[in-house]
């Protein structure tokens, strides 16, 4: 028998019981309480008739009720499905039924609440008086459901940059591994650390951020409801000095512009990045701003956390780093064989971690998760001095003029413009040929005309081959983006119609 939950819980509640595991604005909650929680959410489902197996949706913002449901549904035998409170009913319709969910965990008049008179779902509604009484009468003891290592323990959907989202399931021995591998040997996290993610727990990143690794240790969580803005960041910092932080590239590069002397980052000791490639040119400037190295890596919902990984001391600007130990990696072409020195190929990654299929998808399972067990990741990556030096997505990527143009590595050159406060860059056709071209949103006190446009090409090209230099440039307003903040590509060329 083999029960993640229990083991996270039983580990913390018994070693340091009443040390504090979560912080959430003025409410702070102790192990054995966030135990007793987890417990009486296990209870309450068996009381409302869910059986083992069923799947839960549980669509609320970063705080205790959502860690202890989780937990709690998992010690019970329940899967929980973890999603954003933000998607719209359409989505949330989408997933309930692709799911086969017997119940949602939302909050009072959330989208997600509004499937249920659709569906049929048992509605559960945090902070309510009608959930308030089932947790009260429910037991605070419970024993745990006795799964095994290999058996599913949990879903997450995964946002990708194209199509519809997938349900990504992911075993009781995942998170563990992410843990003892990621957190332990990168990150070093003990249970002095406090920790505090930008990224959401219904992201793989933000789950291994705020839940799997805190717990795990035996550390401190900071847990922000809404979406936090720069502003707020730095406030939680300064209030709760937590020494670990994680964000995505777009939140770093967010944090830089709002920054000012009055910004203190002296309880930090690790600055952690992930969800994208992070650009030299924000890794050097927030070093020389903060004194702080930001320790970048490559994950995805399919491997639940990270899996290449810079490492503290030894980071290599504009690379990945190298693999997580545990973790195998292999670079190829389109024929499966080693892709040639220095030219792109197709990550392929193998680990413990790695979810064993795309729920309802066979066709993406068989696409992506090799019967061999390595797992084709989307992304085009080089080996550079023996880092992994990330090239693009590969559905980004183009060829022209024979060569492999990498959407990423342009728009890494054009951010150091000063009058590029951000851009994404895609293909079009001219004269019958394919070229790069490329969206910006002007910064501040810019203007997006002709004089700017030759002049930023004028600057690409004195840092990339002519090949990669965007023959057009659309200044626009906004760009579009996943969840995670991912550009989303392959929208830009609606922009081209729309205009």
């Amino acid at each position: 028998m083999y029960n993640v939950a229990d083991e996270l819980l039983n580990l913390q509640s018994a070693a340091r019981g009443d040390d504090i595991a979560i912080y959430c604005g003025k409410e702070t909650l102790t192990y054995h309480r966030l135990r007793e929680m987890a417990n009486r959410f296990g209870n309450v489902l068996r009381a409302i008739g869910l059986k083992h197996g069923d799947r839960i949706i549980l669509s609320l913002p970063d705080c205790p009720d959502t860690v202890a449901a989780f937990l709690g549904s998992i010690l019970y035998g329940v899967w929980p499905v973890l999603v954003s409170p933000d998607l719209s009913e359409n989505t949330y319709a989408f997933i309930a039924e692709d799911t086969g969910a017997a119940a949602v965990l939302t909050s009072t008049g959330s989208a997600a609440s509004g499937i249920c008179r659709t569906l049929p779902l048992k509605t559960l509604c945090i902070q309510t008086l009608e959930m308030e009484t089932l947790l009260r009468q429910a037991s605070c003891e419970l024993n745990p459901w006795p799964s095994r290592e290999d058996d599913i323990a949990f879903m997450l959907y995964s946002s990708g940059s194209t199509g519809t989202p997938k349900g990504v399931p992911h075993r009781h021995r995942d998170i563990p591994v992410t843990a003892d591998t990621y957190a332990a040997e990168v990150l070093n996290l003990t249970a002095s650390d406090i920790c505090f993610s930008a990224s959401k727990l219904f992201f793989a990143y933000g789950l291994g951020n705020s839940l799997s690794f805190p717990l795990r240790f035996g550390a401190s969580v900071v847990l922000y409801p809404s979406k936090p803005t720069p502003s707020d960041i730095f406030d939680v910092i300064a209030a709760y000095r937590p020494t670990v932080f994680f964000a995505v590239p777009t939140v770093y590069n967010m944090l830089l512009k709002s920054m000012n002397e009055t910004v203190s980052m002296s309880s930090l000791r690790l600055c952690v990045s992930a969800g994208e490639a992070l650009p030299a040119s924000t890794w050097h400037e927030w070093k020389r701003l903060t004194g702080l190295e930001i320790i970048d890596g490559i994950g995805s919902t399919e491997a639940l956390h990270i899996f290449i990984s810079n490492r503290p001391g030894r980071v290599c600007p504009g690379t990945s780093g190298t693999l997580v130990s545990g973790y195998e990696a292999r670079i190829v072409d389109e024929t499966g064989s080693p892709a040639p020195s220095g030219e792109p190929g197709h990550l392929l990654i193998r680990g413990k971690s790695i979810s064993p299929f795309y729920w309802n998808r066979p066709d993406k399972t068989g696409e992506t998760m090799r019967g061999d067990g390595w797992l084709k990741t989307g992304d085009m990556y080089i080996l550079s001095d023996g880092c992994f030096a990330f090239q693009g997505r590969s559905d980004d990527m183009f060829k022209s003029g024979g060569h492999w143009i990498s959407p990423a590595l342009i728009e890494e050159a054009m951010r150091e413009h000063p009058a590029v406060a951000e851009c994404a860059v895609t293909q079009r056709k001219l004269e019958g040929l394919v070229k790069p071209m490329a969206f910006v949103i002007p910064a501040a006190g810019y203007q997006g005309d002709i004089t700017l446009f030759r002049e930023i090409r004028a600057f690409v090209l004195r840092r990339l081959p002519d090949h990669m230099c965007p023959v057009q440039i659309e200044f626009c307003t906004g760009l579009p983006k996943t969840e995670t903040g991912k550009i989303q590509r392959f929208k830009l060329p609606e922009k081209i119609l729309d205009g």
